[in-house]
């Protein structure tokens, strides 16, 4: 009974690169490796794929963004809650980018589910399961300025339409703003690469 109970329960779990299995409803730490995250991050399209370039923009880009404002936006900020930052849509290398309207729209408690693998992805690179609120609020304003130079840059929206959205961008070094108005889609491989290089870097 219970062996037939076993078979045809549906498979909840995730085969990666890396030969890890990942429960998707019951994630452990020990099955998370920061390469399938990476690859998978650098191969996820931002926007559904609705950019301008040759490439797809990928959430291993967009991560890199993030953490990099983060870090201008308080200088002060510790190593591991600047890795956070770049780890903040780590699950998405297994269950995709979707958009806010559709996540709004779902039946199901998908922040829920999120939230789980974030907190599993966190205690794998020795971050707390839950963030400090200052911390969270950083890596969510980081978030949104990043969104916005994305959306004005890349996906097509006006600079009135983009801060309606995400809000005015402010407090950032010209240095970075400078960057952030030059944005260009890296193939997936160089996104990893450099996804990759940003980790460890921090984790050291």
């Amino acid at each position: 009974m219970n062996a037939k109970a076993n078979t045809d329960a549906p498979r909840a779990w995730q085969r990666m690169l890396s030969g890890r299995r990942l429960d998707l409803l019951d994630p452990s730490p020990l099955d998370i490796e920061i390469e399938d995250i990476a690859h998978g991050l650098a191969r996820v399209a931002r926007w559904n794929g609705q950019t301008r370039g040759d490439h797809t923009f990928s959430v291993a880009e967009h991560s890199l963004l993030v953490e990099a404002i983060a870090g201008d936006l308080d200088t002060s900020v510790p190593a591991k809650h600047r890795l956070a930052a770049l780890l903040h849509d780590a699950p998405e290398y297994v269950i995709g980018d979707l958009i806010s309207p559709f996540k709004a729209a779902l039946p199901l408690d998908y922040r829920t589910f999120e939230a789980r693998l974030l907190a599993a992805i966190h205690l794998r690179f020795g971050l707390p399961a839950e963030l400090p609120e200052e911390t969270a609020k950083l890596i969510k304003r980081a978030d949104k300025i990043a969104a916005y130079y994305e959306a004005v840059g890349l996906a097509g929206f006006s600079q009135s339409e983009a801060r309606r959205f995400f809000g005015p961008p402010k407090r950032l070094s010209p240095a970075l703003v400078t960057t952030l108005t030059a944005l260009r889609p890296l193939p997936a491989s160089e996104g990893e690469d450099r996804f990759l290089k940003r980790f460890h870097e921090l984790a050291r």
